[in-house]
């Protein structure tokens, strides 16, 4: 359990994916430090530790968003007479944190920015960017997990009540192996969703061209995650003859996640855009180098001493990083334990929901007048 008292006092009303295992994990991070918390999302799914979870409009179309506004504040004051709720928590700007802060209630309102929803959607309409607009300027608390979504949020709302907040890695399960990866192959592990953004296609174009130079690694690359390209990787792999040496895992649990990470000897993140990404923090965790492609949120995590950092879709840039990790097992290995040092040092996700829960206070129990307040931009 968590060194921070809890508040028996603190009823959180979330507006939320369910079906995220992010939302599953802050919610239960929450009622173990002494909080009730009710779910409201499109997604249904069950959330551990939630009282209730509240399905609205389910799909994902995006017009609804804002069609079930009436249906999502009708919800909400009806939620508001039994639950009592003492502050309202919205998970992603552009939909969920729209709906929490067009919920009715005149509650202390915090978001949650995710990373697309504040670096990508708000560049696609001058709609989207007045909804991000809006929805942070009615925020009494925002959160993100990269310091370059924190600028970008500023750029919306200058006075912003800002602060990092890691999603991060449990420390007690992503843990370095206490036994060495096998010597006899060199394993490599890709833990990013089959989706264009995630550049699945050149991690495996960069792959084909390490296991033709260095043969004699026997070289496997394991792809977790699963997604819409499925199909288009597998034919990816047959032509290139990699079917022994590229296993398709999909989508697996925590168990099966670590054991695919101690197994190998480097982890592999290369999207074309991303925050602060939890499978990297959790690579990190248990002791893998990690190669990451050239993002403001990767370069806050992967540096010189825990990896290397290569240009977006540069499949060669990406060979060329494999092959030092390859070549060079000693200093991987040192980027391994500066790695596991630096998550329990500054990512552990019990610390970042300690901070958090410790902001959640802040807002409930105010020493300085909620109007009175600066921004405060913190790591």
């Amino acid at each position: 359990m968590s060194a921070t008292l809890p508040d028996v006092g603190t009823r959180i009303l979330f507006f939320a994916d369910a079906s995220s295992v992010h939302t599953r994990r802050w919610v239960a991070a929450v009622v173990e430090r002494g909080a009730e918390a009710i779910v409201i999302t499109r997604q249904p799914a069950e959330v551990p530790g939630a009282t209730e979870v509240i399905a609205i409009a389910p799909g994902s179309d995006k017009l609804t968003w804002f069609k079930a506004l009436p249906e999502v504040r009708r919800v909400a004051r009806e939620v508001a007479q039994r639950f009592q709720p003492t502050l309202v928590h919205g998970h992603y700007v552009t939909s969920y944190g729209l709906w929490a802060a067009m919920c009715g209630l005149k509650l202390p309102t915090v978001l949650t920015a995710w990373g697309s929803d504040i670096l990508v959607t708000p560049r696609d309409s001058r709609l989207m960017r007045l909804v991000v607009a809006w929805s942070l300027r009615h925020a009494d608390l925002i959160t993100a997990d990269s310091l370059d979504m924190i600028d970008e949020i500023a750029r919306y709302h200058p006075a912003a009540p800002c602060h990092q907040i890691l999603w991060g890695a449990d420390t007690d399960v992503f843990t370095p192996s206490d036994t060495a990866a096998d010597p006899t192959h060199f394993d490599i592990v890709s833990l990013r969703s089959w989706e264009p953004n995630y550049n699945i296609d050149t991690i495996v174009a960069g792959f084909a061209q390490f296991a033709a130079q260095r043969p004699q690694a026997h070289a496997r690359l394991h792809l977790l995650g699963g997604g819409s390209l499925s199909e288009a990787l597998h034919a990816q792999v047959a032509e290139l003859g990699l079917q022994d040496q590229v296993q398709f895992h999909g989508r697996v649990n925590d168990v099966q996640m670590v054991q695919a990470i101690q197994q190998s000897r480097v982890s592999v993140s290369v999207p074309t855009s991303d925050a602060t990404s939890v499978s990297v923090l959790e690579s990190m965790a248990c002791g893998l180098p990690v190669l990451a492609s050239d993002l403001p949120a990767n370069r806050q995590w992967v540096d010189e001493q825990g990896g290397w950092v290569v240009p977006v879709r540069d499949a060669q840039a990406l060979t060329q990083a494999l092959l030092l990790a390859h070549d060079h097992p000693e200093q991987s290995a040192r980027m391994g334990l500066h790695n596991r040092e630096r998550i329990e040092r500054d990512a552990s996700r019990r610390g970042q929901m300690d901070a958090m829960w410790r902001l959640y206070q802040r807002l409930l129990h105010p020493t300085v007048p909620r109007q009175q307040r600066k921004r405060a931009v913190t790591g």
